[in-house]
């Protein structure tokens, strides 16, 4: 990451006041899903269709049920969501520096959960400068996938 881009960085955390645990949380979450996506796929929701014993009496609505229908868009939209999310955050990987993506692809990405002591020691760096390298590295990728946080003084 070159000068230019830790100083917008820097001004952009002066600004925005940034909640950080969430935001951290919420590209965990994130990582966890795409993980998740490239490992086993997209998993396809499905009707359960049962028949019941019961009358089901209606009310003067007129609404219909169409779970079949409901469940088709889900399952083509979400499917959609989940390839360009994980597009998305190829490209957010590439403007990483190989140490850092590294970092985000074997503690994040990887198909084993990595404890980051062990990371820290496999990758030949102190826990403190691992720490803040991927503590940094959270925080750019919250920015480039819309993650962020914002604290509302309100």
């Amino acid at each position: 990451m070159g000068k230019s881009d830790q100083l917008a960085i820097q001004l952009a955390s002066d600004i925005l006041p940034i909640d950080e645990k969430e935001t951290r949380r919420r590209v965990e979450e994130h990582l966890e899903t795409i993980r998740l996506y490239r490992q086993i796929g997209f998993v396809r929701r499905q009707a359960a269709l049962t028949a019941s014993p019961e009358p089901r009496y209606h009310g003067s609505t007129n609404a219909i049920s169409r779970t079949t229908e409901n469940i088709a868009i889900w399952n083509t939209d979400r499917g959609a969501e989940l390839e360009q999310q994980s597009k998305l955050l190829d490209m957010a990987m590439e403007r990483l520096k190989k140490s850092e993506r590294e970092i985000i692809q074997l503690r994040y990405l990887e198909y084993e959960d990595e404890y980051d002591s062990i990371l820290c020691g496999e990758l030949g760096m102190s826990d403190r400068k691992y720490r803040r390298i991927k503590s940094r590295e959270i925080y750019i990728l919250a920015c480039a996938l819309g993650l962020e946080v914002l604290i509302d003084h309100n």
